[in-house]
């Protein structure tokens, strides 16, 4: 997507150890415009998959698969970090690594909302390691849902979380595709 490799060209920083800032586009600020085209590509490149609803990790998930949720018309599902009073009942729980909170996260959702049978897209917002994606995927499956692809507004093709998530067999797509990231640098992207 070339708005937003220029967005990422203009606007992000990296901060080191593999970590890019990207707070005035998706992590801290939104472009609500910018927000509305990427859920609009994620559903044309998912037109031909049977998408019943998204799942994705607070917070930096929410505001794509919001959009992706939008033009799919399904609903969108978070995994939450903290288990508010009011989430009663059973819940999925699962931890994952978190790079730029230096610790583990809970990602946490509540059994009513993902139904048996549903066919889930997990989409979040970056596609590295894929530790994150894949403890979304572990809770479809404990859910007995059936995992309908995988989606990621930024990828870095440095890591490994592509080939570790190819094992599921679903189509993985993702927006931007981040080669290289040096300090001081330019980023590189692959197209």
């Amino acid at each position: 997507m070339r708005e937003l490799k220029e967005r990422i060209r203009a606007e992000g920083r990296y901060l080191g150890r593999g970590i890019l800032k990207i707070d005035s586009i998706l992590n801290h600020q939104i472009d609500p415009d910018l927000m509305m085209r990427m859920g609009e590509e994620f559903a044309r490149r998912f037109a031909g998959v049977r998408v019943d609803r998204i799942l994705t990790a607070e917070v930096s998930g929410i505001a794509p698969a919001l959009t992706t949720g939008l033009a799919m018309h399904v609903p969108v599902v978070y995994a939450r970090k903290h288990k508010p009073l009011t989430m009663s009942g059973p819940v999925y729980l699962e931890v994952a690594p978190s790079p730029t909170k230096g610790g583990e996260v809970m990602l946490l959702v509540s059994a009513e909302f993902l139904h048996e049978g549903e066919h889930i897209l997990v989409l979040d917002d970056f596609l590295a390691s894929g530790s994150t994606i894949e403890k979304l995927i572990h809770i479809v499956h404990s859910a007995g849902c059936k995992l309908a692809g995988i989606a990621a507004v930024v990828e870095k093709t440095f890591d490994t979380g592509r080939e570790m998530l190819q094992k599921y067999g679903v189509p993985i797509e993702t927006l931007v595709r981040i080669c290289e990231m040096k300090e001081g640098e330019p980023i590189c992207f692959e197209d």
